[in-house]
């Protein structure tokens, strides 16, 4: 454990509000003297960057490989280039121009489990600790990830009140079925296992 970290631990709730808020205003600053604006969730990272107004596409020289990028004016130094923080699927990104001033990027994180601390490697990094996702609604997953929190939702729900869980309900109801199916069978010794 560093020093940092300890003195962090032992301050008071309103030391560390203090501190964050500290720390937030140095982050906002550093990232407002990128020639471009980024956000990011899990999956992606969306960077825009600001070129003159009348640009068209031909007028860039845009490349996005699995850890590089760079956006340029052609003949003109880059105004973002570098190593990219993390690896990116490079086949499900895509850059477009808007309103002939700015290009958006769109960058597919190859790992969809972990934030970046900043686009490349060589800008200020963010804490990515602090970072507050947005909440998720059930009705934006699709199908069958839907399905899959609905039912851990449940099971949380059904082990809070010392209930069977899903699986449990599921191998009682199939005992029920057989059960049905083979009246002449004694199923007074059957144990479930839970």
């Amino acid at each position: 454990m560093t020093d940092e970290t300890k003195k962090y631990d032992d301050m008071t709730p309103e030391e560390r509000e203090v501190q964050d808020k500290l720390e937030k205003a140095k982050e906002d600053a550093e990232q407002a003297t990128l020639p471009y604006t980024w956000k990011q969730t899990l999956q992606d990272v969306n960077v825009t960057v600001p070129v003159p107004k009348g640009t068209r596409g031909r007028d860039l020289d845009i490349v996005l490989k699995k850890k590089y990028i760079k956006v340029a004016l052609k003949g003109q130094p880059a105004i973002l280039e570098g190593e990219l923080c993390k690896e990116i699927k490079v086949d499900d990104s895509t850059w477009s121009l808007e309103d002939q001033k700015q290009v958006e990027i769109h960058l597919e994180k190859s790992n969809q489990m972990t934030w970046w601390e900043n686009v490349e490697t060589s800008a200020p990094k963010i804490n990515t600790k602090k970072i507050q996702p947005e909440n998720s609604k059930l009705e934006d997953l699709d199908g069958e990830t839907r399905a899959m929190v609905e039912k851990m939702m449940f099971d949380q729900r059904q082990k809070a009140m010392n209930k069977p869980d899903s699986d449990t309900l599921r191998k009682q109801e199939m005992l029920e079925k057989f059960k049905k199916q083979h009246p002449e069978m004694d199923f007074s010794k059957v144990k479930m296992d839970q």
